[in-house]
């Protein structure tokens, strides 16, 4: 029986609900997020199964569906069906080595910024300073300027990546593992750095576009229908 079933708990990173592997061929955004909230009612009141977002969580998520023209009953359906908990930063303790390889890591990542930016400024001294330098020539002007933007373009691109891609870079991620380890919660998200350091947290966590059919299962094995 659903009731007899140990208690499944989540808790939820933007990147869920934004993801375009949660939506059919047919779906707009809105019809993805809808049949998500459905099912994690469904798996809520037939199997006890909890989802949570952290207030920072929410609130970038609510940002990003606005900004899409999302209907407002869907928030109604998000704050009935998703839980808004504040972790508990000051009670949920984080072993010494995991700081110690956020900090060896991020020096690290800096390292790798910083050659980017060197190898940049490299192929910047490669331009032709008198095509930027002669005011009669329009067209060697414009064509220095546009080969610069791309290299900054490109710098801006990579930099970006040396430093962010796969690591936490912001409260909002930070505030999702600490509420998954308060609560013992799986993590559900697209984000490689979130399930990175969930590895390292010793944390459960399943990706966003498998969410919906892990809830599948859950409700098939129990014997409910699910009508998403």
């Amino acid at each position: 029986m659903p009731g007899e079933l140990p208690r499944q708990q989540f808790v939820l990173d933007t990147s869920l609900f934004i993801t375009e592997e949660i939506r059919r061929d047919d779906d707009s955004l809105e019809d993805a997020v809808v049949r998500l909230l459905d099912r994690i009612a469904t798996a809520r009141l037939e199997l006890n199964i909890s989802c949570y977002v952290p207030p920072s969580i929410h609130d970038e998520l609510a940002t990003m569906l606005r900004e899409r023209a999302v209907d407002e009953a869907v928030f109604s359906r998000l704050d009935t069906w998703v839980v808004r908990k504040s972790p508990d930063r000051y009670g949920v303790t984080i072993p010494a080595d995991i700081v110690y390889d956020f900090i060896d890591e991020m020096s690290d990542r800096v390292d790798r910024g910083l050659r980017v930016s060197e190898e940049a400024i490299r192929e910047v001294e490669q331009l032709d300073p008198e095509a930027l330098a002669s005011g009669s020539n329009d067209d060697g002007r414009e064509e220095y300027m546009t080969d610069a933007d791309r290299i900054l373009s490109d710098m801006r691109d990579k930099y970006r990546r040396a430093l962010r891609q796969g690591v936490l870079d912001s409260r909002e991620d930070f505030d999702l593992l600490i509420l998954a380890r308060e609560l013992d919660a799986g993590v559900v998200t697209e984000d490689r750095g979130i399930i990175s350091w969930a590895d390292e947290f010793g944390l459960r966590y399943v990706r966003g576009g498998q969410f919906p059919t892990l809830l599948e299962e859950y409700l098939r094995a129990a014997g409910v229908e699910d009508g998403a």
